[in-house]
């Protein structure tokens, strides 16, 4: 199977040697490029190295587990991430989507329903601009996901829009009005306390990533993200 002329690759991490050859003999039938790790450590190096379009990802694994593998891949920008494994419990499913998967399914599974869930988050990420670089920190402009080394957290939608403003416009002055805008879909009438209490929560949950006073307030200008954009 192929996108912009090229064979799309699929990486899976299973460690059941039927289940991983049943996954390979699958996937390949339907036309994709797969690779399957069968050495369970430091796997991550392994996937980043192999650069696959997707990952077919276990969680229970003998060496680490599938959601630490999880939220380190996605902060070095690999993915679409699928989980396939056979903890079929809402708390699981959450906790791995809160990591950054980007579809969550058990096992067993049937074959045309997997394939459906690649085809659907293929197509999802086509095109998709990848992580936005804020500095000492990546933005997932899509889920509003930040990631700092390996950790990750999720950001509230509003906590996302003003972040991703002020990343893409660093270093310049991002105004009240424009991120009104934003927030409430028009500039008049802005609330300044409401925007206040938004701008006041993403600086707290920015702090639980050690990123304390990366947002600067421009008196009766606006806000800005410190440093420099990469050139």
């Amino acid at each position: 199977m192929e996108r912009g002329g090229e064979v799309i690759r699929i990486t899976i991490v299973e460690d059941d040697s039927l289940m991983r050859e049943e996954l390979v003999d699958i996937l390949q039938k339907a036309g994709f490029e797969v690779a399957a790790i069968t050495d369970f450590h430091n796997i991550v190096p392994q996937i980043v190295t192999l650069a696959p379009d997707l990952v077919l990802l276990d969680i229970n694994l003998p060496e680490q587990s599938g959601f630490e593998i999880c939220k380190s891949l996605k902060s070095q920008g690999i993915g679409p991430i699928l989980i396939l494994t056979s903890r079929d419990k809402l708390q699981d499913e959450l906790h791995g989507l809160h990591l950054g998967a980007d579809d969550y399914l058990t096992k067993p599974c049937n074959r045309d329903r997997l394939l459906a869930r690649i085809q659907n988050l293929l197509r999802r990420f086509e095109g998709q601009p990848e992580l936005v670089d804020g500095g000492s920190f990546l933005l997932d402009p899509n889920t509003f996901t930040l990631y700092k080394g390996s950790q990750s957290l999720l950001l509230s939608a509003n906590e996302g829009r003003i972040l991703l403003a002020l990343v893409q416009r660093r270093p310049e002055i991002v105004s009240k009005s424009t991120l009104s805008e934003l927030l409430w879909g028009t500039d008049q009438y802005i609330d300044e306390n409401a925007l206040q209490v938004n701008l006041t929560r993403l600086r707290k949950t920015l702090s639980q990533l050690n990123l304390d006073n990366q947002i600067e307030t421009i008196r009766g200008q606006g806000y800005r993200l410190r440093g420099q954009r990469k050139t």
